[in-house]
């Protein structure tokens, strides 16, 4: 079974410090996303503040969500 996110917090340049329930804590960059439209509105850093813990995943405001196997295999460990 996939860990699945439990805590979530924006930091500084589009990344995400996100707790696993495995007890990883790892940083996931949410830049490469920008580029889409679902995701162009977490340009606005208001709104990129608003992401939340949804499920076995995260989600904004504005519905943008990300696969939870896609947060966990491509967030780099701290």
């Amino acid at each position: 079974m996939r860990p699945r996110a439990i805590d979530v917090k924006p930091l500084q340049d589009y990344k995400l410090l996100i707790t696993f329930s495995n007890n990883e804590k790892k940083i996931f960059d949410v830049t490469p996303y920008l580029k889409y439209k679902q995701f162009e509105e977490l340009k606005n850093p208001t709104i990129f503040k608003t992401v939340k813990i949804a499920g076995l995943s995260i989600e904004w405001i504005n519905g943008a969500d990300i696969c939870p196997d896609e947060l966990y295999n491509n967030s780099e460990k701290i």
